[in-house]
């Protein structure tokens, strides 16, 4: 485990192909969960709080990215008990499997999201289209999975907040009519690093 006050992974958050990304982290599921609460992560808490909000707990969601499943668990907190998970990395995804936190649960390839749009009424993306994992085009890919009133719940880092790909892919959603930023606010991430994020809530239009 990382010291205190250091990145976990210093090159983390750098831009990198897919491949790399996935590779990352298959090495790094195993120690995942401890390295990342050891550095206090408050996003998917904060990102599932302000989902709540907007999205009926009685809907199965899909929780898009769910690694070893921590977003999955502070939904359930929060009263979500229907949920279905999908990740592009065998490792992370085989803990979240085991985990018992979804209902459904497969591995999806990068780029791509297998679903009907509309099939989910909420999509959970807590960390995952950032900097440190997918690209800034994947926003686009979970926008058209949601049907008309739809919610997505995504995250920005503050590295990712510094990256223009990421803005611009947000604003584009928005300027086009395809989504409504409904809620927005910046708080806690990693608190051992300092480092925060925005949590997000957009509405299909």
């Amino acid at each position: 485990m990382a010291e205190k006050k250091d990145v976990i992974h210093p090159s983390l958050w750098t831009p990198r192909p897919v491949d790399e990304t996935i590779a990352v982290y298959k090495d790094w599921a195993k120690s995942y969960d401890a390295d990342i609460h050891a550095r206090g992560y408050r996003t998917p808490a904060r990102l599932a709080a302000a989902f709540r909000d907007y999205v009926d707990p009685g809907q199965t969601v899909l929780d898009f990215g769910c690694g070893t499943g921590i977003g999955g668990a502070a939904l359930r907190t929060v009263g979500f008990e229907t949920l279905h998970g999908t990740d592009v990395t065998a490792a992370m995804l085989e803990k979240g499997a085991k985990s018992g936190i979804y209902e459904k649960i497969w591995l999806s390839e990068p780029g791509k999201l297998d679903v009907q749009p509309g099939a989910y009424g909420g999509i959970f993306a807590c960390g995952v289209i950032s900097l440190a994992a997918a690209p800034a085009s994947t926003l686009a890919l979970v926008v058209s999975a949601l049907g008309p009133g739809g919610i997505l719940g995504l995250s920005y880092n503050d590295p990712t907040l510094k990256d223009q790909s990421y803005l611009d892919a947000l604003q584009h959603e928005i300027d086009m009519d395809r989504v409504a930023q409904v809620f927005r606010e910046h708080g806690p991430h990693l608190e051992d690093v300092d480092m925060g994020s925005d949590v997000i809530i957009l509405r299909r239009l």
